[in-house]
């Protein structure tokens, strides 16, 4: 029997609203109807709607709002707008910021039955299996689940994504599965890590470079954004670009334009964006080391990816799809993990999250003899068998954050002077502060 599909319809104008039903049922679709934004909203908690038909302009709230209202609730719902004349421009804006599609009033119910029709037959998407395609295995866990649900949902729309987690949680990987699951699968993914990459390249790489612009610009460069046009720009650990960048990256958000350095032409780039980030970013926006308003620019859905320690019934799977990968990698026989092996695996607290465990798991296929992997040759055991406690006097993990708050506090809290006095690069320092939530503000508070 075939599934049949419910449009939420949403106006202030209980005549459009009997309209809208009336062609709706007539061509097999189940509506739900609701005569206010706060309606649409209540019946959205409760009901899963393949479609939201709305009028942009009512008295409790604008269409953009509800848009992202409705996003939050149900990433990735298709919404078309009904728009007066007057209020086309909002419509556009709305249509850039995640709506499919908008008509304008007096509508031709045909056009709107076909165009319903078109956007829920594109977003009918296949189910995927739990690996990204790219050697990289997610999980099957209900946590995991959860969230290839809400991939599915985010990857048929073209709104930007922000996707939160732990270094070696799978960042990457979600982000590329997004891509490969929306419309612009068929175009460029565009990787750019924000946390490796020094500030002044980070300019040149984003935006490009005319010939002349500095000493070494010897012939134009592309940038990353303009090579992303059409496709998806992955920007890696945003947490940690500096306040100019992130001007910048808010106007392109904004206009999506960009100005090559020592150009006077703009560029128009049109791409999906997806950030990741292992940062608190609001923890960051209170200490002034983030904008909110491109927070919120960035975060039109956040997707967050559970640590592996949440959810440990994925390991035993994770370790035999990455050992039988590794072995077929590199041309040696399957290996075989131990039942004591894997309880091992699933008794370690994996700090290092997924990318830890296939690292371990690869090295210690190195270590194994004769086709077996032990326990002991995933070299885990100090790190497993001595956790941090506060009990432990000897703690090694307590002497490296006392020592970086007393470079801090010697630094008056400035991350960078910190960084030279402790001999370390200043993405070191800035990964250790975040590791034992040293709070910067608390410091500059008590003086040196």
């Amino acid at each position: 029997m075939t599934h049949q599909q419910t449009i939420l319809i949403v106006d202030d104008d209980l005549h459009i609203l009997e309209v809208l039903e009336a062609r709706l049922s007539s061509a097999g679709f189940c509506v739900l109807k609701a005569a206010s934004p706060k309606e649409a909203l209540n019946l959205l908690k409760t009901h899963h709607p393949d479609l939201m038909i709305s009028d942009m302009k009512m008295p409790d709230m604008s269409g953009m709002s509800l848009l992202t209202e409705v996003h939050s609730l149900h990433p990735g719902l298709p919404v078309i707008f009904l728009t007066a004349y007057g209020t086309i421009p909002d419509a556009v804006r709305a249509v850039k910021a995640g709506a499919v599609e908008y008509f304008t009033k007096p509508f031709d119910g045909r056009e709107l039955i076909k165009k319903v029709q078109d956007v829920l037959k594109a977003n009918a998407i296949p189910k995927k299996t739990v690996s990204t395609g790219h050697g990289f295995y997610l999980g099957q866990s209900r946590a995991m689940k959860e969230l290839y649900e809400m991939i599915e949902r985010v990857a048929a729309s073209d709104v930007n994504v922000l996707v939160l987690g732990e270094s070696g949680v799978g960042k990457e990987r979600v982000a590329r599965l997004i891509h490969d699951q929306g419309v612009r699968k068929d175009y460029p993914f565009v990787v750019v890590d924000c946390g490796s990459t020094p500030t002044g390249l980070l300019e040149s790489e984003l935006f490009g470079h005319v010939k002349g612009s500095f000493t070494h610009a010897i012939r134009d460069k592309k940038g990353l954004m303009e090579a992303a046009h059409t496709g998806t720009l992955f920007l890696d650990e945003i947490g940690n670009i500096s306040s100019e960048m992130q001007v910048r990256l808010l106007r392109f958000l904004e206009d999506r334009k960009i100005r090559r350095i020592g150009d006077i032409r703009e560029i128009s780039v049109d791409c999906r964006v997806i950030a990741a980030t292992n940062s608190n970013l609001a923890d960051e926006i209170r200490e002034g080391n983030f904008r909110e308003d491109l927070y919120y620019r960035l975060r039109v859905v956040s997707l967050t990816i559970p640590p592996l320690r949440e959810r440990k019934e994925d390991i035993p799977a994770f370790a035999q799809n990455f050992a039988e990968a590794f072995c077929k990698s590199k041309g040696i026989a399957p290996i075989k993990l131990l039942p004591e092996t894997i309880e091992y695996l699933c008794r370690y607290r994996w700090p290092g999250n997924v990318r830890e465990l296939k690292n371990a798991l690869e090295g210690g296929i190195v270590l194994s003899q004769n086709g077996v992997l032990r326990s002991e040759d995933l070299q885990l055991a100090r790190i497993s068998e001595n956790p941090k406690s506060p009990e432990n006097p000897f703690s090694l993990d307590d002497s490296e954050r006392d020592t970086i708050v007393r470079a801090l506090r010697e630094s008056g809290g400035v991350q960078k002077d910190a960084a030279d006095l402790l001999g370390i690069s200043r993405r070191a320092i800035h990964y250790k502060i975040k590791k034992y939530g040293i709070k910067i503000s608390d410091i500059r508070a008590n003086g040196r």
